[in-house]
């Protein structure tokens, strides 16, 4: 009977989490090939439209980022972190939304946020960092993805699938610190993964400083990616990891230490997907996917990882210690 109920309770795991990523499999469909096809209608509060020349390679990396996702899972599926219940479905679709609007109100059209020699600053991108950390990969994974999607159609440029799958994996790799019994070493490995792809993309800029900002958008002229990338942009993966390196050693709580360490390599891994990608999709080179796209993505990020997480963590903690959960 033991064997019985461990095997049902494996199957609806196995249901649960093909179901979320199917939905989001279906979600981007319906978007790119339904609602991105036309033209938006003029006053519309949503802006869905992909570019049909590029849609099915778009449409192949959502797929990709996907199957990565189902692949970690599959491999690890006896682990806990993949509950999902009713508590879960809640989650996704609270910070779905949170990071809709947030990323919509800090895209410099709304808020103007003063920026560095053409950085973007996200701060919402925290958000799927946190749900990863707080509530599994799975949350992780529909937060950054379909809240990144509803984000960049409620600013109107119209939509990049592979960013937002990217933006996905962000949240997935922020919680599959769950899949690790020991924290502390798995947090080390993390850190020496993340510093080595830092200081390799980094060094991809000093060898390419010429390279356009892919990125950088002129709100007042409407001008896009044609400003070289700065030296702040260059470089603020290497004070994004220096920061994270101090919440690690420095940080008394572990589970901040943990959700930081984490968000950082989902920051790396699904940027890295996001803009290599852009290789195939747009024939981009690797210096333009690298150091036009990937850095200035990556660098704020990173920076926004180290400050807002912690707080996003302690607040959470202190929100369940009052309620005795």
């Amino acid at each position: 009977k033991k064997i019985q109920k461990g095997e049902s309770k494996m199957d609806k795991k196995f249901t649960n989490v093909l179901i979320s990523l199917v939905v989001v499999l279906a979600l981007f469909a319906v978007v790119m090939f339904v609602l991105g096809a036309g033209e938006p209608a003029e006053g519309a509060l949503f802006n869905f439209s992909v570019d049909q020349a590029s849609v099915v390679s778009r449409f192949v990396f959502v797929v990709i980022g996907i199957g990565i996702a189902f692949g970690v899972y599959f491999a690890t599926q006896a682990n806990k972190a993949w509950e999902v219940g009713t508590r879960e479905v809640v989650w996704m679709a609270i910070g779905a939304a949170l990071y809709a609007v947030f990323s919509w109100l800090f895209n410099g059209t709304v808020f103007v946020v003063p920026s560095l020699s053409q950085v973007s600053l996200r701060p919402a991108i925290a958000i799927p960092m946190f749900f990863g950390f707080a509530f599994g990969p799975v949350v992780g994974f529909f937060t950054g993805a379909v809240g990144n999607m509803f984000g960049d159609a409620l600013t109107g440029f119209g939509l990049s699938p592979q960013w937002s799958i990217g933006n996905g994996l962000i949240g997935f790799v922020s919680g599959m610190w769950m899949l690790f019994s020991d924290k502390k070493k798995s947090m080390d490995t993390v850190l020496y993964i993340s510093g080595a792809l830092a200081v390799i993309t980094a060094l991809l800029y000093f060898l390419n400083r010429t390279q356009a900002n892919m990125l950088f958008f002129d709100v007042d002229n409407g001008i896009f990616g044609d400003a070289q990338i700065s030296l702040f942009a260059g470089i603020a993966i290497l004070i994004g990891f220096a920061l994270v390196f101090g919440v690690r050693y420095f940080f008394k709580s572990e589970d901040v230490a943990t959700a930081v360490t984490w968000a950082m390599l989902g920051n790396i891994v699904g940027l890295l997907f996001a803009s290599l990608s852009d290789m195939v999709i747009n024939g981009f080179s690797l210096p333009a996917a690298i150091v036009g796209e990937f850095l200035p993505a990556a660098g704020p990020n990173l920076i926004f990882a180290a400050i807002l997480v912690p707080m996003l963590v302690v607040a959470y903690a202190s929100t369940r210690r009052q309620s005795g959960r």
